[in-house]
């Protein structure tokens, strides 16, 4: 799935009631899953993990629909490597 159809079915699934939670609690749920992330990382399945990355991906979405961010056009900025030193692999100090 595309980042661009994964925020369209976020926003359709979650949309409406992220929206009323609101960004600071959605910016919570996403740390939270942060951290259920980086336990999977330690010690958890590749099945876990799996898991986790798509709740962190999810929460990354709905949080990006609140805030009018376009997931795609964000991401392009890494579309030609590091968007620093444009190298790739990244030469940056």
């Amino acid at each position: 799935m595309d980042l661009a159809r994964l925020q369209e079915v976020i926003e359709r699934t979650y949309g409406e009631r992220d929206r009323a939670r609101g960004v600071p609690s959605t910016v919570a749920w996403l740390a939270e899953e942060v951290g259920e992330l980086a336990q999977a990382v330690r010690k958890g399945t590749h099945a876990q993990r799996e898991h986790e990355f798509a709740d962190v991906v999810a929460w990354v979405a709905s949080l990006a629909n609140q805030m009018d961010v376009d997931l795609a056009a964000a991401v392009e900025r890494y579309a030609d490597g590091c968007p620093r030193c444009a190298g790739s692999p990244c030469t940056c100090p």
